[in-house]
């Protein structure tokens, strides 16, 4: 080795700068003053502390309970004492805080759905991750994906058009397979079990009798929600008269803060056709066996990930 780069390596080992990252002991990352741990913490936005911003992790935090765990949904989270028989989760808090952190987050509202001609237009805006967090009555921490307490109606009805029933097929009376000669259509109600549906097959080879029991047997099995959450914004209602007149009301205040069924005064929506006034592909229940008891406390997690681009053509037509 060249003496002089010898004794170079040396001084660097016997004289070292304060400031110089070695290895060894020396060179473990010092603990956080308690300044710095404080400024890492989610810090709270209104005085329930129920809505706390987190810019450490990127992510607004809810607290919130549940109060139904069974039926037809038009959202997941609702303002305390708006909307609570249609919602799995409630949370005392105005929804003007938690559209706030979104934004301190960088998220960026869109459009709340609209018609336009008959036209559909879904809802656009910041794409979001929701997670759940709840301890059980074990004291065991649970976090889910929140969409895994959603799932597709399967306890409406099921409709065929036909113009009669196939030659030889009768129907009894109390069989939940019903067939209405009036209107000619066809129809179930429920889910409907494999042995149910290898029953009605084998009572005809018609082709159209066999496409809508399949039909009905594959639409009204267990389906997660698989739509994305998007930050659509809500929007503003300014009263035309009276003692608050031109005052500006944050529409979502009314209880729609995170939605499955699609309302033009949505916080949070699914970006796809959801109505509760019978949409009928799209319209949700509360996936019962999966949400926990009533009256539990549960952390939401909202994760802005990435701006969803507005549909520039109609996506579905009524």
């Amino acid at each position: 080795m060249n003496t002089r780069l010898a004794c170079c390596l040396l001084m660097l080992v016997l004289v070292r700068p304060a400031n110089r990252l070695v290895w060894g002991e020396d060179a473990k990352p010092k603990a956080k003053t308690e300044a710095e741990a404080e400024a890492t913490k989610p810090v709270p936005l209104n005085p329930q502390k129920t809505v706390l911003l987190d810019r450490t992790n990127k992510q607004v935090i809810v607290k919130s309970k549940v109060v139904l765990r069974e039926g037809t949904l038009e959202m997941l989270l609702c303002k305390k004492q708006t909307k609570e028989h249609e919602s799995i989760l409630a949370v005392d808090a105005n929804a003007y805080i938690i559209h706030s952190a979104l934004l301190a987050l960088g998220a960026d509202a869109g459009k709340t759905v609209r018609y336009e001609n008959e036209t559909f237009y879904p809802p656009t805006g910041e794409k979001l991750n929701i997670f759940a967090t709840w301890t059980d009555k074990d004291d065991k921490i649970h976090r889910v994906d929140v969409k895994s307490w959603i799932r597709r109606a399967i306890h409406r009805f099921y409709v065929a058009e036909m113009d009669a029933l196939p030659k030889g097929v009768t129907l009894p009376k109390d069989s939940e397979l019903r067939y209405d000669a009036k209107i000619k259509e066809l129809y179930w109600y429920g889910p409907m079990s494999k042995e149910q549906r290898d029953h009605f097959l084998k009572m005809s080879d018609d082709k159209t009798f066999q496409a809508a029991i399949r039909r009905f047997f594959a639409e009204s099995q267990p389906k997660q929600m698989d739509a994305e959450w998007v930050f659509c914004g809500s929007g503003f209602y300014v009263v035309p008269e009276g003692p608050d007149k031109g005052k500006r009301i944050y529409q979502a205040e009314g209880g729609d803060l995170i939605c499955v069924a699609n309302f033009a005064t949505a916080m949070i929506d699914v970006n796809e056709k959801s109505s509760a006034s019978g949409s009928a592909n799209l319209l949700y229940e509360a996936w019962t066996d999966r949400i926990p008891p009533e009256e539990t406390i549960v952390t939401l997690e909202i994760i802005p990930k990435g701006k969803l681009e507005e549909t520039k053509e109609p996506k579905t037509k009524d």
